[in-house]
C-alpha cells in the first residue's frame, strides 16, 4: 500500500541558499506526524514546497499516494488530495463561509456536500459562522478551527497543518488540538508543523520528527517531544553532536498573503 506522503532526498533552494537539505519522510495513511524545530529550521518552507509555492529550486522526490507532486501545479495538488491549514489564515470580506466551503466541495466532487458540510460544521462548532465572511471578526483560535473545518469537508489524503498553534493562548491551543484530533481517520495522513511542544500535550502524534538546519535530524515517538520540552533544542543538538545551525528559512514577508502557496 502506498504511503499518504513520501519524501525522498527533498531539497529546496532560493538562489545559492539551500533551505531544505535532503528531507526523507514517510507518512502512512491513518497516522499523524509532527515536525518540530526551532525558528529558521525550514519547517514552513517544507509546507510551501509541498503545496506548490513558486520561487524555490526543488529537487528530490515527493509522492502523494504514490503519485509525484513536484511537477504538479497548486490546483493539481489540491485535486490530488493535498490541503494546507495556513499559519496566518486571511479574512475574505464579502465571501460567506458557507458559500465558500460549498463551492470548494463541489469543485472537489464531494457527494452529498450539503449534508457533509452541515455535519462537519456541527462537529467543529462552526455552524454559527457559516453566514459570516470567511474568517471575519474571528479570534485566532476560531480562525484555525475554521481552517480545519474547511479542509475536513474536502476529505483530503494529506493535510498539512503549518503551526496551527502559533499565536494562540492556552485555551485556544486546547480547542484547536481537539479539532485536529477530530480530523484523524484511516484515509488521511496529517503532517503537523509546530515550533512548540505545548500542542502535543493535547494531540498524540504517531511520530515526531525534529528538523534542524534544513534536515530531519531525529525521529521517534511522542517521548521525543517530551525530551524537547524538558531540555530544548540546544540539549538535543548537544546529544546528537550537532553544531549551531545556520538560519535556513527564506526571508519572511510581512504581507499575510505571502503565506499563500502562490508566486508573487
Amino acid at each position: 500500500m502506498n504511503a499518504a506522503l513520501r519524501l525522498a532526498d527533498l531539497e529546496a533552494s532560493v538562489g545559492d541558499r539551500r533551505i531544505l537539505k535532503g528531507i526523507h519522510l514517510e507518512l502512512p495513511f491513518g497516522e499523524m506526524h509532527a515536525v518540530m524545530g526551532p525558528n529558521g529550521s525550514g519547517k514552513s518552507t517544507l509546507c510551501h514546497v509541498l503545496s506548490g509555492r513558486t520561487g524555490y529550486q526543488v529537487s528530490g522526490a515527493a509522492e502523494l499516494d504514490g503519485v509525484g507532486l513536484l511537477t504538479k501545479a497548486v490546483h493539481e495538488r489540491a485535486r490530488m488530495g493535498l490541503v494546507q491549514c495556513f499559519q496566518y489564515p486571511v479574512e475574505i470580506p464579502g465571501v460567506r463561509l458557507g458559500e465558500f466551503v460549498d463551492e470548494a466541495a463541489a469543485e472537489a466532487g464531494i457527494e452529498n456536500s450539503e449534508q457533509v458540510i452541515a455535519a462537519a460544521a456541527e462537529q467543529f462548532d462552526m455552524t454559527r459562522f457559516l453566514d459570516r465572511s470567511v474568517n471575519d471578526d474571528l479570534s485566532g483560535g476560531e480562525k484555525k478551527r475554521s481552517e480545519i473545518f474547511q479542509i475536513s469537508v474536502l476529505a483530503p489524503k494529506v493535510a498539512l497543518l503549518d503551526e496551527v498553534d502559533s499565536g494562540l493562548d492556552i485555551d485556544a491551543v486546547r480547542d484547536v488540538a481537539e479539532a485536529v484530533e477530530k480530523m484523524r481517520g484511516p484515509e488521511v495522513g496529517v503532517l503537523m508543523i509546530t515550533h512548540y511542544s505545548r500542542i502535543l500535550r493535547y494531540v498524540q502524534p504517531d511520530r515526531v520528527h525534529v528538523m534542524i538546519d534544513g534536515q530531519i535530524v531525529e525521529s521517534g515517538g511522542p517521548e521525543l517531544a517530551e525530551e524537547l520540552e524538558k531540555g530544548g533544542y540546544a540539549a538535543l543538538r548537544k546529544r546528537l553532536g550537532l553544531n549551531e545551525p545556520e538560519e535556513t528559512s527564506a526571508p519572511q514577508k510581512r504581507d499575510p498573503f505571502s503565506e499563500l502557496p502562490f508566486g508573487s
